[in-house]
């Protein structure tokens, strides 16, 4: 009975750590976490006066399939799936 009791707290600790950092859901929040995978975009303003809002994509590298806007994907800070 112990041991079961035992378990049943170690499983929701961790549980309530993967939540608390957003691993559980489409986290709204932009964290900064230290994952390398993306980086942000300075919001800028275009020559016809347009402004730009800030985000973040994905780092360059070879491969398509894991962008944000991949089909299949999912962005992680806005929740939208990907549709290219």
């Amino acid at each position: 009975m112990k041991k079961t009791i035992v378990i049943g707290a170690c499983f929701c600790l961790i549980a309530a750590g993967a939540f608390a950092r957003g691993g559980g859901s489409h986290s709204a929040s932009y964290g900064t976490g230290s994952s390398s995978s993306s980086h942000s975009i300075h919001g800028y303003t275009k020559s016809n006066g347009t402004y730009v809002a800030p985000a973040r994509a994905t780092n360059p590298n070879s491969t398509k399939s894991d962008n944000y806007s991949t089909r299949g994907n999912v962005n992680p800070y806005t929740g939208k799936a990907g549709t290219k």
